[in-house]
């Protein structure tokens, strides 16, 4: 069964194939109109979906080596994400599956990072906790076998891929942030200061992301202007290293409290090295494997909307045409 997956949540324009074997092709094109404005404005992300979702599509197409009438069906995500972005991938999607007959499925855009972790060899078989972190989400799930999960934590305020783009901007290094701090981070002290880990109450799972920033921003009000050119890059590294450690220790906690022995990582934070390192350093020493999506699978991507289609449609789930785009849509 080849299933077209369509992605277009946010501000990445994504479409692939997936056969239910391996993925035939995963195009992506990434808007870059954003980075002048330091954060995705919604007007302009739908309209770059509009112009590029066809041609993406046919690249797709191409890069797997088969044409629209050999496509068995159609998943596309219909949330969460932004109302404006979901309304176009959602509106080629209907609209293919009316002019060709073919069967549609509306994927969750959040157990479509769940599903990434499909796509890598010896990819692990529930149950397994997956933490989804990406820019607008931070969660900790558990899934109990594929289609059914139980949703452990979640942030209360901001994600922690948000707080790397707002801190990134505060410390003029670039966006998406994630990336840039990253960068930077690896000549700075993570030493230099200690910044706030917010774990809650005892035993509390949940995130919470927005007094970290603050605290970075109060740091950086207390240096002149000199002494900020040179601290960036330990500011950097003492900001990742607090958002590393509460990531690490709240799945550490949620892992020991299901007595699961497996964690993956999924969403775009999934890339950063020092989360890697640090959560399959800490989480050995409880004989708790890890591991994470190929680097193309973290980001957004129709590749895991496809996956996931896949395994739904197969089963003769499908979604009628009057699913609606869910911007606000919970895992």
């Amino acid at each position: 069964m080849n299933v077209l997956g369509i992605e277009t949540s946010c501000d990445d324009t994504s479409a692939a194939v997936y056969n239910g074997r391996s993925l035939l092709s995963n195009v992506v094109s990434t808007q870059l109109v954003h980075r002048q404005f330091g954060g995705v404005v919604p007007e302009l992300a739908s309209r770059s979906h509009i112009r590029l979702i066809v041609p993406i599509l046919k690249q797709a197409l191409s890069d797997a080596g088969i044409g629209l009438k050999e496509i068995d069906g159609i998943a596309v995500t219909y949330g969460p994400g932004l109302a404006g972005s979901l309304l176009v991938g959602m509106s080629l999607a209907k609209g293919l599956a009316i002019s060709m007959g073919r069967p549609f499925i509306g994927i969750n855009h959040l157990e479509g990072h769940v599903w990434a972790n499909q796509h890598r060899k010896n990819s692990d078989q529930p149950p397994f906790i997956v933490l989804v972190v990406s820019g607008g989400h931070t969660q900790l799930v558990q899934v109990e076998e594929w289609g059914r999960y139980r949703l452990l934590g979640r942030t209360r305020d901001d994600a922690a891929g948000e707080a790397f783009d707002k801190v990134g901007k505060l410390l003029k290094v670039g966006y998406p942030g994630g990336p840039a701090i990253e960068r930077i981070a690896k000549k700075g002290n993570p030493a230099y200061t200690h910044f706030p880990r917010a774990y809650l109450e005892e035993g509390c799972v949940d995130f919470s992301f927005s007094g970290l920033k603050t605290a970075v921003l109060n740091h950086v009000n207390t240096l002149g202007p000199e002494q900020m050119i040179d601290r960036v890059p330990d500011i950097a590294a003492s900001f990742q290293a607090a958002v590393v450690d509460v990531l690490v220790e709240k799945t550490r906690t949620a892992a020991r409290r299901a007595g699961i022995d497996r964690v993956c990582l999924a969403g775009g934070v999934a890339v950063n090295r020092s989360l890697r390192g640090a959560m399959t350093s800490r989480l050995s020493e409880d004989d708790i494997t890890v591991s994470w999506p190929p680097p193309q699978m973290c980001t957004d991507n129709a590749g895991m909307i496809a996956i996931a289609g896949h395994y739904y449609l197969e089963r003769g789930q499908r979604s009628t045409l009057s699913l609606s785009p869910a911007p606000s849509l919970n895992m």
